[in-house]
């Protein structure tokens, strides 16, 4: 089963999800992509995961092209109604967490770092419901 982590620019909030998808589903071909991707992850979302003991720092913003077909469960992450979070046709499943985009934080180094943190939380919540919602390993 391919699971599919999908938001504009792949640099945070996707990435973080397939970080902790390798973790928590191992069982399953984990991919992330982005609608725009930007140049690089984020280096505060490679920090706030790193705190958690998962590396992404080898990780890298990907097109949904990037990724083998077909992508059976796709999760889209788009928050804010301006970003493009598209459907994703011939998934058996699709479903969305909006979720705010913590590259867009503002504030003092401490506040941002705190939106990275709550963002990453929520995300490991959500994987953690998901792997009680997917099949198991075979």
């Amino acid at each position: 089963m391919r699971l599919l982590f999908l938001c504009t620019g792949n640099s945070c909030r996707s990435q973080m999800a397939e970080g902790f998808a390798r973790i928590y589903l191992p069982h399953l071909e984990n991919w992330s992509a982005g609608t725009r991707p930007a140049e690089q992850v984020n280096p505060l979302a490679i920090q706030v995961m790193a705190e958690k003991g998962i590396d992404i720092s080898a990780h890298y913003p990907k097109m949904v092209d990037d990724v083998p077909a077909p992508i059976d469960h796709v999760v889209t992450l788009c928050g804010e109604a301006a970003e493009e979070c598209p459907a994703f046709p011939g998934a058996r499943h699709t479903e969305h967490w909006g979720l705010p985009d913590p590259a867009r934080a503002t504030g003092t180094p401490d506040e941002v770092l705190h939106v990275f943190r709550t963002v990453r939380d929520e995300i490991e919540r959500r994987i953690l419901d998901l792997r009680d919602r997917l099949p198991s390993a075979p």
